[in-house]
């Protein structure tokens, strides 16, 4: 189960835990009134509108895609020119999914922030990598780049499969195809640029656990 499975989880069991309270207050207090029903149909359809799923996922990708967007900021004085054309793709694919998913939970009425921790999200670069990143120029650059955008796509597709999985909203589940046929496609094009002839898991691992000072 991957970090951003384990908050979902975590919200959903925090959710039912409040819904469970609602419900007993509600009972308790004997509210069966016309207005009741009403107010139920209307939960019910919000619900189907979108559910927790739905807004993790646009609250954790958010963050996500701005880490990729500031990776490809610093292509455009650094990389050679396939690496900073790739990244020009990814900041221009990326950049208006951001504003997407921004007005997708302003229309939910959700915070666009999330209070998880977003430093250990699949694929997300630390401190240290990102300082790394940001001292490197050239070929140097053109590898760091290619290596951790590689793992950064990957947990991008993860949590746009677990949208797939657990989110019931249709404008959303759309995006997540979407990020999920995009990056891929650039995993394949980072790896052919690496020269890394398996696409798959083991290309990545291989990637995160080979020595930079080597570049």
């Amino acid at each position: 189960m991957t970090s951003y499975q384990r908050a979902l989880k975590q919200r959903a069991l925090t959710t039912a835990a409040a819904a469970l309270a609602t419900a007993l207050f509600a009972t308790a207090c004997g509210d069966t009134g016309g207005d009741t029903a009403d107010t139920t149909s209307e939960s019910e359809e919000q619900v189907a509108e979108h559910n927790d799923a739905d807004v993790m996922f646009a609250q954790m990708m958010i963050p996500h895609h701005e880490q990729a967007v500031t990776m490809a900021d610093l292509a455009d004085t650094r990389a050679g020119n396939e690496v900073e054309e790739l990244a020009v793709e990814i900041r221009d694919a990326q950049g208006p999914e951001i504003e997407q998913m921004e007005t997708l939970l302003d229309s939910w009425g959700a915070d666009r922030e999330s209070e998880m921790d977003h430093s250990d999200m699949d694929g997300m670069l630390t401190e240290e990598q990102m300082t790394e990143l940001e001292g490197a120029e050239g070929e140097r650059f053109d590898t760091l780049f290619l290596e951790f955008m590689v793992l950064h796509h990957k947990g991008a597709v993860d949590m746009a499969r677990t949208e797939l999985d657990d989110g019931v909203n249709p404008e959303a589940r759309e995006l997540a195809q979407e990020i999920i046929d995009a990056q891929e496609s650039e995993i394949q094009q980072m790896n052919e640029l690496l020269g890394v002839e398996d696409s798959g898991e083991d290309g990545a691992e291989a990637t995160e656990e080979g020595d930079h000072s080597e570049h």
